[in-house]
């Protein structure tokens, strides 16, 4: 090599072309660490350029046969392709042999430096070692990391001493009591050559995955990879584990395909499934079909089926609207799905039980009289009034009780208002004791009662309030060791298609009462509108 070559490849950049397809192509190009095996050329872009080209370099007269020996974004390296001499047929080849091998290996050597000079453009650390455990290589990306100064990396250091390095630049986030410890299970991972990656945590934030390959020669290939993002994630999603965890509220998280990707504790707890079991990802269909063993809902043997295939469905299709579990135990779940961006779904389970015990309770309140049990008067009347549509739709005999207790003022003022609670009370039992399932009984006012019977005519309702009368004035009513007589009067009405509504019949029923007041009390009074005719006798016509 002259002295002009050997300046021009002394210094950083060189001017360059590539020229393939016979000289009729060419790209301009700048040539870094220019040798005789090779050299890193930097392109704008690397499209249409074959993998064996020439290269010719300014101030160089003869261009370089060169084959590509690895690429990056705007960097390739190359390797300079040696031709032999061709012997003549008489002459001998010895000599020729001999320079075969030699060029082999400088071919050879050409690949390795051209490795190596990738190896030093990449973005992660690499360290080689030999079988004693010495830095053979250590390159650029490395030495950044580890603020590594170039004569110590070039001196081929012994791992261990890398390692102690890291420990006087206070690059380990590890206390300073345990450094020794952690240089030791570092060094003896690499003698063991463990391929198990492990996440070494920096004093500054970073992390750096580590992994250890052993080389065919005995050697080791270390490699240090950022990871400080993906690392900053994963903690991010533990701690949102652990968070969910300690909710009392149940978390499942489906994939698209509805395979369990996390469920929390309560979840768990609630559903009945192994810890061990959702690391699985099992598909969800499963721990839904688990209930037929479990037992977990209070549903019907015969219905079970139906329900699991509806909540299934329910999820598949995303439906937000919430529905309630029926726990065998008496709790009541609420459960929600809600469409994840990704396809997925999330599961959340509210123990609801309290809230649904409070507004079934407050339903009662609202519909209950809170003294006898009874439906009180405006929930009587919106039964009632289903009951009048059905009698209107079908004309089907509909007959009313008015209930009113005799003498209720005079219990109250001699003996007190617990007294005449207690009256209040036998007379609901008496009305209740004569209820059907179809019949709607309510407490409509102070002392008054009132009882709807469907498909019941006039007659039949004249039965039904004299058992109602007879059963109150045969129970005993003990007030202060007296006996005291407890009668009621009852007016009994039949609808009539004349009539405008159920508040007609209920005026009807009670004219009847007041009759029966007027008649002396005790008794049972029906009303008979003068020249109208009852419902089925119309129906009959």
């Amino acid at each position: 090599m002259d002295e002009r070559r050997a300046i021009q490849r002394g210094r950083t950049l060189l001017g360059g072309k590539i020229v393939f397809n016979g000289g009729r192509s060419a790209f301009d190009c700048k040539v870094r660490n220019l040798s005789d095996e090779g050299a890193c050329l930097e392109v704008e872009s690397q499209a249409g350029i074959p993998v064996r080209f020439q290269l010719v370099v300014s101030g160089d007269k003869e261009p370089y046969d060169c084959k590509l020996a690895w690429q990056s974004d705007h960097r390739m390296g190359v390797s300079f392709e040696h031709r032999l001499p061709q012997a003549p047929d008489d002459e001998d080849l010895g000599d020729v042999q001999f320079v075969e091998s030699e060029r082999t290996s400088e071919f050879m050597r050409g690949h390795m430096l051209a490795l190596r000079a990738a190896l030093d453009e990449v973005r992660f650390g690499v360290v080689l070692l030999d079988h004693e455990l010495r830095a053979q290589f250590i390159n650029r990306a490395f030495r950044k990391m580890w603020r590594l100064p170039d004569h110590k990396a070039e001196s081929k250091p012994p791992f261990v001493a890398l390692m102690y390095h890291g420990r006087d630049t206070r690059a380990y986030d590890v206390p300073a009591a345990n450094i020794d410890a952690y240089v030791a299970e570092r060094v003896e991972q690499v003698k063991r050559g463990d391929p198990v990656p492990r996440d070494l945590r920096l004093a500054n934030g970073e992390v750096l995955r580590f992994e250890c390959a052993i080389l065919p020669n005995g050697g080791r290939m270390l490699s240090y990879t950022h990871v400080t993002d993906i690392v900053r994630h994963s903690d991010e999603l533990d701690v949102l584990r652990r968070a969910l965890d300690q909710v009392h509220d149940g978390v499942v998280l489906l994939d698209a395909d509805l395979n369990i990707r996390f469920m929390n504790q309560a979840a768990r707890k609630l559903l009945q499934v192994p810890d061990h079991q959702t690391g699985t990802y099992p598909p969800f269909s499963l721990v839904v079909g688990s209930i037929r063993k479990t037992g977990l809902v209070d549903v019907p043997a015969d219905k079970l089926e139906d329900f699991i295939a509806s909540r299934l469905a329910l999820i598949r299709a995303g439906d937000p609207t919430p529905y309630d579990l029926p726990i065998r135990d008496g709790r009541r779940v609420r459960v929600h799905t809600t469409m994840l961006p990704d396809g997925g779904r999330m599961l959340t389970y509210c123990d609801v039980t309290d809230i649904v015990r409070h507004a079934d309770e407050l339903q009662k309140l609202a519909t209950t009289d809170a003294l006898t049990g009874m439906a009180n008067r405006r929930h009587f009347l919106a039964l009632a009034d289903a009951e009048w549509n059905r009698f209107q739709r079908y004309q089907r005999p509909l007959s009313l009780l008015m209930v009113d207790i005799d003498h209720f003022k005079m219990v109250n003022d001699r003996f007190g208002h617990d007294a005449g609670d207690e009256a209040l009370t036998l007379i609901a039992e008496a009305c209740r004791e004569r209820q059907r399932a179809s019949d709607v009984v309510g407490r409509i006012g102070g002392e008054e009662f009132a009882l709807l019977l469907p498909e019941t005519d006039l007659a039949q309702a004249v039965v039904v309030a004299e058992r109602i009368r007879a059963a109150v004035l045969a129970r005993p009513f003990v007030m202060e060791k007296f006996a005291v007589p407890l009668t009621v009067s009852i007016g009994v009405a039949a609808a009539t298609l004349s009539m405008s509504g159920i508040g007609a019949l209920m005026k009807a029923a009670d004219r009847a009462l007041y009759d029966a007041k007027a008649q002396g009390r005790n008794r049972v009074v029906r009303f008979a509108e003068p020249n109208a005719q009852p419902a089925a006798a119309r129906a009959a016509e």
